[in-house]
């Protein structure tokens, strides 16, 4: 059984460390990876890009999707959809500024995703978006961008309003889609403080916000996946390109 783990920067394995983004190897599928040891014949891929949106993971779908044969792809996506154009809001803090992705096409690029998904015969797993730490997200911003973007942001309500905005309309569209759904961010809020596992930045996790984003993965990926484990003469057959 393939796993890929289809995303933007929170797949890839991206942490704010001393003061700068780096790749950690103690990422999400990485550790799920570990976590599926104890299931014979899984292998987890991960193809997570930095900066990603939902617009781009649907222009590399084929390539960096389809073209493993997979059985299960995790869509994680979202945090920078929702996202702005700081620079842009710095310069004019009193204009009007829309997310990089509007909601709606955020939504439509999901729908595509998960029914390109299904047209190949292969399970999709929504997962919602991991928390973010609002006051370190805005401090981070501040000292990149400079202290003007806080008027818009008292006045547009926040990212923390756009982040659940679309947190919640992704868990609506996974109900009409009937895909599952796999709450990583309710998963997060209560397994621990989050200053150690949202990273400094404020939206990035730590080593130990992965490793509890992977845990929340694999416990409903193992019911999915317990009873449906290919046979070893079919798992050879499919896998023989290896």
């Amino acid at each position: 059984m393939k796993i890929v783990c289809f995303g933007d920067s929170l797949t890839r394995g991206i942490s704010y460390v001393k003061g700068r983004l780096r790749i950690i190897k103690e990422n999400y599928p990485n550790s799920l990876a570990k976590l599926t040891e104890s299931l014979p014949f899984v292998e987890v891929l991960n193809k997570g890009v930095f900066n990603d949106n939902s617009d781009l993971l649907v222009s590399r779908f084929e390539k960096d999707v389809m073209s493993e044969n997979p059985d299960i792809v995790l869509i994680e996506v979202g945090g920078n959809d929702c996202n702005f154009h700081w620079a842009e809001v710095a310069k004019d803090p009193e204009g009007h500024h829309e997310p990089i992705v509007p909601i709606e096409r955020y939504l439509d690029n999901i729908t595509q995703l998960v029914k390109q998904v299904q047209d190949k015969h292969v399970t999709p797993f929504l997962l919602t978006l991991p928390p973010l730490d609002p006051a370190r997200y805005y401090r981070s911003l501040a000292d990149k961008f400079g202290h003007s973007i806080g008027h818009f942001v008292s006045h547009v309500g926040g990212i923390e309003h756009w982040h659940g905005m679309y947190n919640r309309q992704l868990k609506k569209l996974a109900e009409e889609l009937k895909v599952p759904l796999i709450d990583v961010r309710s998963y997060i809020k209560t397994s621990g403080d989050l200053e150690h596992l949202i990273s400094d930045d404020g939206i990035h996790l730590t080593s130990e916000g992965y490793q509890q984003m992977s845990l929340a993965i694999f416990s409903d990926l193992k019911k999915h996946m317990t009873g449906k484990m290919p046979s070893q003469s079919s798992f050879d057959c499919k896998h023989s390109s290896w």
